[in-house]
């Protein structure tokens, strides 16, 4: 495994450290469009990188509407789209529901539901101001041409805490229907290991917002029924393997320790009992390297990478990439291609390093593309594209 170089700014301080690996604080911005990276040399495909739209704030998530037009969230609570040609909507959708947009909370993750050419229906993540503090929740609204209508939440975590950060916040449907929610730990480590707080777990969810019959702590007495599997510490990265239907999820850990998880029902994924992290201050270990009864990640990045936004390639465009996996990283600003052997990672190759800024978000466009998001208060859309012919 390839490990990448100290980020000084991640030492400066816990607070400081925390928001530069997996949060809002950030330093860089991304390229003009007349400098970007043309005819790359992968190990194994070149590619061009092709702006699509700019004047994005810290956007956070996309997905791609039937007729080719993109919806971005972006995290001050705003819901843009950009029409199929790039160019970028200059009036937000309205009805979004009200985000708490501070620290790491906001507008976070959207999704379209499986029979969304016959509902039309979009799924939002975000975080929500309660009596307590914030929690994450989810939204869901029918799309129409100015927004949203019907807007209603369907799911609000009980995970309230007076902090700003962890609201991790992926969301994928499954090919059974069924939706997937990760969910941070809030900045209270201990409450991963809580079955009655759905903060760091991750949570599968009938479309309307119910908990399945068949999830794992379902008649467990004190349980959360939404829980599917909980010792998460920030989940920012989901994905469901295009072949095998298993969930792959990612999470920052805190000083190193970034881990890939392959999620079974009622797993404990051992945060905070089981790191490869240090504490930000002391430097200390958090927790042992491994636990019984506590599922070890299939890989690790230490130091961290803080990775955000994950998706298996099995577009056309890039024959060579069928099969690998793309994270984003937003302390080391790149793009890793991750190569498998079944549920193995045999070899990581970083791409785009320091070469666009923080990149929040990565999927597949239907067109085999791979899009990029940066987490820039002028971030952009990006495209992979295959390299321009001399």
């Amino acid at each position: 495994m390839r490990l990448a170089r100290f980020c000084t700014t991640c030492l400066l301080s816990a607070a400081v450290s925390m928001f530069a690996s997996c949060g809002s604080w950030h330093m860089s911005s991304s390229l003009g469009a007349g400098e970007l990276p043309s005819n790359v040399a992968s190990e194994e495909a070149s590619f061009s990188v092709e702006r699509v739209t700019g004047g994005l704030e810290h956007p956070w998530g996309m997905a791609f509407l039937p007729d080719g037009r993109i919806l971005v969230t972006e995290r001050p609570g705003r819901l843009r789209l950009i029409e199929a040609d790039g160019t970028l909507d200059p009036t937000p959708l309205e009805a979004v529901p009200t985000a708490f947009a501070r620290g790491q909370g906001g507008l976070l993750d959207v999704a379209l539901h499986p029979g969304f050419n016959a509902n039309r229906l979009v799924y939002l993540s975000f975080s929500q101001l309660g009596g307590r503090g914030a929690v994450t929740a989810v939204a869901r609204g029918t799309l129409e041409e100015n927004g949203l209508a019907g807007t209603e939440v369907i799911f609000t975590s009980n995970g309230q805490t007076s902090h700003t950060r962890h609201f991790g916040s992926r969301l994928a449907f499954d090919t059974d229907g069924r939706l997937w929610v990760t969910h941070g730990d809030r900045g209270e480590r201990d409450l991963a290991q809580d079955l009655k707080s759905h903060a760091g777990s991750v949570l599968r969810l009938t479309d309307d917002g119910g908990a399945p019959e068949d999830n794992p702590f379902v008649g467990q007495r004190g349980a959360m029924p939404e829980i599917y599997s909980m010792g998460h510490r920030n989940p920012q990265g989901l994905a469901i393997h295009p072949a095998t239907g298993a969930i792959w999820i990612h999470e920052h850990g805190p000083r190193g320790g970034d881990e890939i998880n392959i999620l079974e029902a009622g797993g404990n994924y051992g945060w905070p009992v089981v790191s490869q992290g240090r504490e930000y201050a002391s430097g200390r270990a958090v927790g042992a390297s491994e636990a019984a009864g506590m599922t070890p990640a299939i890989y690790i990045w230490d130091p961290s990478i803080a990775p955000s936004g994950m998706a298996f390639y099995d577009g056309e465009a890039f024959p060579e990439w069928r099969g690998d996996l793309f994270v984003g990283a937003l302390a080391y600003q790149l793009l890793a291609r991750l190569e498998l052997d079944g549920d193995r990672v045999v070899h990581e190759e970083r791409l785009l390093e320091d070469e666009l800024g923080r990149i929040r978000d990565v999927a597949v466009g239907p067109n085999g593309f791979l899009y990029l998001l940066t987490d820039e208060a002028d971030g952009g859309l990006f495209r992979l594209v295959p390299a321009l012919q001399p």
